[in-house]
């Protein structure tokens, strides 16, 4: 049998568990999001949703929920990744390409 502090450290380390469970999913919930909105290329969203993403991993590593230097790899590739996007001349529709002269038909050969 457990000794009454193993008993006690588990029922605390269930607790923890539950509520640090749901900021970890706001913080991959509040990645993702920007992420999508990068990729689709709308940066005035793109760039609020990564706002929002820093400051929710920000609340995490102060909570210690997360390490610090988690956080940051995270941020720094989060913000690369926006970073390259903005970067970017957007892409004008491209000039459809001159069709090209249709070939004409070989004769048949009669079996």
């Amino acid at each position: 049998m457990a000794s009454k502090s193993a008993l006690k450290q588990a029922r605390v380390s269930s607790r923890r568990q539950q509520r640090n469970k749901s900021v970890r999913s706001e913080v991959k919930t509040s990645i993702t999001k920007a992420e999508k909105l990068i990729f689709e290329g709308d940066l005035e969203a793109a760039g609020a949703a990564v706002k929002t993403a820093v400051s929710s991993l920000d609340k995490a590593a102060e909570k210690k929920i997360l390490h610090a230097n988690n956080t940051a790899r995270r941020k720094a590739r989060l913000l690369k990744k926006l970073n390259k996007a903005s970067a970017q001349p957007r892409s004008a529709p491209a000039p459809e390409k001159a069709e090209k002269p249709e070939k004409a038909e070989k004769p048949k050969k009669a079996a």
